[in-house]
């Protein structure tokens, strides 16, 4: 995305933000792509690969284990769990995005849904035996942040888990960016709600320059 471009695009964020609409500009996003899966320029259009690795290691034990992903944009993690035997929920607040999702994926076990993360189905509380979340919070501002965490924690089930995928910082840097990463205190934040840390890493990304990156694993032993 070239500077104009993303001028443009930060102040659409920004004028949603300012009318309480935090999310309102991601379906703008996944509209103009046109149904053109590869104009949605944050799409990398292949699974996570910590995620990949995490199945790997942890093999589904049974056919009857839900997983969802939250704000699952194009599909790619969602169809991953659901090659590894999940039965999966994704769900994403822009109704483009599902379009998108439903057209890629016409064959699809993965139940693609329109929802709120903010105004969920209620019967996804505790509902799910491993529970997704990549790049969601990071693009939220102020108390929202904190809102969408704790949704989040409260949709693994007992027994269950979630894998949290995010850019990260330094706590005091990068306060004005956006998407704005989570520092080590925020993320820690899964603990504060009721979970259990299984594994934290740390890394870097491919990009050019590396983006810091969290990669976390939480419980609910």
């Amino acid at each position: 995305m070239d500077e104009s471009a993303r001028s443009k695009f930060l102040n659409m964020v920004r004028a949603h933000q300012e009318r309480g609409d935090p999310c309102g500009w991601c379906d703008q996003v996944y509209r103009d792509a046109g149904g053109d899966v590869t104009a949605v320029f944050w799409a990398d259009l292949v699974p996570n690969p910590y995620l990949l690795d995490w199945l790997e290691n942890h093999p589904a034990n049974s056919d009857k284990l839900r997983a969802v992903t939250v704000g699952c944009g194009v599909g790619d993690d969602a169809e991953a769990l659901a090659a590894c035997g999940y039965q999966v929920t994704a769900f994403d607040v822009s109704p483009a995005a599902i379009a998108l999702c439903r057209q890629r994926y016409p064959d699809s076990r993965v139940n693609y849904v329109v929802a709120d993360l903010f105004n969920h189905p209620q019967e996804w509380t505790l509902g799910f035996d491993l529970v997704f979340e990549c790049n969601t919070i990071q693009v939220l501002p102020g108390d929202y942040r904190v809102r969408a965490l704790n949704a989040i924690a409260a949709m693994v089930a007992p027994g269950g888990d979630a894998l949290i995928s995010c850019r990260s910082r330094n706590t005091g840097e990068k306060e004005d960016a956006f998407p704005l990463p989570l520092d080590r205190p925020e993320i820690d934040g899964f603990v504060r709600a009721g979970l259990r840390e299984e594994s934290f890493v740390v890394y870097d990304d491919e990009q050019v320059p590396p983006v810091e990156h969290f990669f976390a694993w939480y419980s609910r032993r």
